[in-house]
């Protein structure tokens, strides 16, 4: 059974639900303390997901404080957190980041390039234990499975 954090809009997980429907995958609504989704046959595994890049370029650059105490106490409870990123199919690995061009960087002072993302998410994944994964928004629930091993 897949445990779907409470904070999770529902719109916004509507096609993962119906993914987990389609694979008569149970799951269960409640609040969790580390991610958005956890498997209820291992609490050392989460997921936090991401609706696209700009969502984790705002929590890497402007939210750095909160984000990275949110990786320290899932590294302190023992928690494998993997950060699950919804954006298009141009984006599937890491390394595909170095590439992305983000428009906002024209725009805003926060924003941070497509490289400069890549790196510092380089520099969390060897400071915590995070993985980055990425996928499309029609993938989602299937990634979801897969990585929970359900």
């Amino acid at each position: 059974m897949i445990q779907v954090d409470t904070r999770e809009k529902p719109q916004a997980i509507r096609q993962i639900l119906a993914e987990f429907k389609r694979q008569n995958i149970e799951y269960l609504i409640q609040k969790l303390d580390e991610g958005d989704y956890m498997s209820d046959r291992n609490g050392f595994l989460c997921i936090d997901r991401k609706q696209n890049l700009f969502e984790l370029c705002s929590n890497i650059a402007q939210e750095e404080a909160r984000f990275c105490r949110e990786l320290q106490r899932a590294t302190d409870k023992g928690i494998h957190l993997v950060i699950l990123c919804e954006h298009s199919s141009k984006i599937i690995s890491l390394q595909d980041l170095r590439k992305w061009h983000n428009p906002r960087v024209r725009t805003s002072k926060y924003a941070i390039s497509g490289e400069e993302l890549y790196r510092r998410i380089c520099i969390l994944q060897k400071k915590y234990d995070v993985e980055f994964q990425f996928c499309t928004k029609d993938q989602t629930g299937r990634k979801i499975i897969s990585i929970l091993g359900e």
